[in-house]
């Protein structure tokens, strides 16, 4: 008997009711990137099984989620955990990657590799 188990990761269009489940969170990104340039609709997060998450507190800004995870990851926090801690207060992935493009023309965040921050 074969055990299949869910993947670590899901989020959902609620306009269209599009969903995408993976083990990579970064793909959560590329499906919003895709289904935003396709239908101009936002993706929540419906589930992000990462137990580093629960040390980012639920009132952190971004920066500070950044910081928090920042330690955890070589070579940069993936884009995808940086939308699913920011998921906890609230946030899209849509507005999360907003908010991330403005922060890094203040300088604050750079880009060691694609689709991956730091805060200096």
């Amino acid at each position: 008997m074969s055990r299949q188990t869910r993947p670590k990761f899901a989020a959902t269009c609620r306009a269209c009711a599009e969903e995408c489940a993976t083990d990579d969170p970064n793909e959560i990104v590329e499906f919003y990137r895709r289904h935003h340039s396709l239908t101009g609709h936002d993706v929540e997060w419906e589930r992000a099984d990462l137990p580093v998450l629960e040390r980012v507190p639920l009132d952190a800004d971004l920066q500070s989620v950044v910081e928090a995870l920042d330690e955890h990851y070589e070579n940069g926090v993936p884009l995808g955990v940086v939308t699913a801690a920011a998921s906890r207060r609230g946030a899209t992935v849509g507005e999360t990657l907003e908010e991330v493009r403005e922060v890094r023309l203040t300088g604050r965040f750079w880009e060691p590799s694609d689709d991956r921050i730091s805060a200096y």
